[in-house]
């Protein structure tokens, strides 16, 4: 009999659930452990056999996946939206534990990508500043409400700046509302300028690999959206084709269809109804598609092959919202491509259709 281990975590703050099948899917150990290093290394050392291993990714996937590459035979970090075992019948850590092993060795596991740990600096940096501009956008929120609901209209965005801050404040009356008012004030001063500070650290790091250049001449991607870019596909060649990377960035589109086929005269034939699409696809990476989608307006709105494409097409009557998705996918099938074959932008060397 094969001397295969399959096993599986569910991690918690404090304690670990583990369960450990056989080659015939038997479970041949269940233990608890702390989740520390020590008590996880000393479990798995502790085994023998060919190991398969496998937990959710989560907030301690990261650290549990540098920790345990290359101590095991396979590790997968596996996508816990797919596992819809899990969350048939009665749920205890335990069982959760057995069904993943279950799972693992059936080979029906979805795996995260995690890299390698070269671009872990990047990730970190990335990570801090898409954190910081959405506490940014948050407090801007939260000012804007906290005047309306005192009746004072805030449209535009100079209740946001310094040089009008004194007159906006006025309008309070005087006490708690003015000093609330200057605290969220102060706390927007301070979150802008972590903010800045993240940025310069992330172009910084970004400067060191030589990829960040080249993709940074495609029309509507700069410097930052490179760096963010970069941080989170971290390499191309996770992608077979286009088609995978726009699933992946969320440009995908989603088709339905059903009774495709008929009998006539005893042969199968196809029918000519067409799969129609549905939209894009849900399941994706949300900050990978905030970078593609406002790159497509940036091209549009300049000079170049990008806007000769769009241009004709708006004034035809074509829905501005399609034309602009149909851009981001081209910049992004674009961005994909010189990313695994090397090589700079050359607007003449796009395809007429592109």
């Amino acid at each position: 009999m094969s001397d295969d281990k399959y096993i599986a975590f569910d991690v918690h703050q404090a304690t670990t659930v583990t369960s450990v099948l056989n080659a015939a899917g038997r479970e041949v150990n269940t233990s608890i452990i702390a989740t520390k290093a020590q008590p996880i290394l000393s479990f798995v050392e502790g085994l023998r056999g060919k190991l398969h291993l496998t937990f959710e990714e989560g907030m301690y996937s990261a650290w549990l996946y540098d920790l345990l590459a290359g101590r095991v035979a396979e590790l997968v970090v596996c996508d816990p939206r797919h596992n819809a075992l899990l969350k048939e019948g009665n749920k205890t850590d335990a069982g959760d534990a057995r069904k993943l092993a279950e799972l693992l060795r059936a080979g029906m596991l979805r795996a995260v990508y995690h890299g390698s740990r070269s671009l872990r600096s990047l990730q970190e940096l990335a990570c801090s500043y898409e954190a910081l501009v959405q506490d940014t956008t948050r407090v801007m929120n939260r000012i804007k409400a906290f005047y309306r609901s005192r009746g004072i209209d805030c449209a535009g965005r100079g209740v946001y700046t310094r040089k009008q801050r004194a007159s906006w404040l006025e309008r309070l009356p005087a006490g708690a509302s003015r000093l609330r008012g200057e605290l969220l004030h102060d706390q927007l001063d301070h979150l802008r300028s972590l903010r800045r500070k993240a940025r310069r650290a992330l172009l910084e790091e970004s400067r060191k690999h030589t990829v960040a250049a080249r993709l940074g001449e495609i029309p509507g991607l700069g410097p930052l959206r490179v760096a963010l870019l970069i941080a989170r596909v971290q390499t191309p060649h996770r992608f077979r084709s286009r088609r995978n990377f726009w699933t992946y960035v969320g440009l995908g589109l989603v088709r339905r269809g059903s009774a495709e086929y008929g009998l006539v005269g005893g042969r199968v034939v196809r029918r000519a109804r067409a799969v129609n699409p549905r939209g894009l696809n849900p399941n994706h990476r949300p900050e990978l598609k905030e970078i593609f989608k406002p790159a497509a307006l940036t091209a549009i709105r300049r000079l170049g092959p990008f806007k000769d494409y769009y241009d004709p097409r708006a004034q035809q009557g074509v829905d501005p919202a399609i034309l602009r998705v149909t851009v981001a996918r081209k910049l992004a099938a674009l961005t994909l491509s010189l990313w695994k074959k090397g090589g700079h932008y050359r607007a003449e060397g796009l395809k007429p259709q592109a």
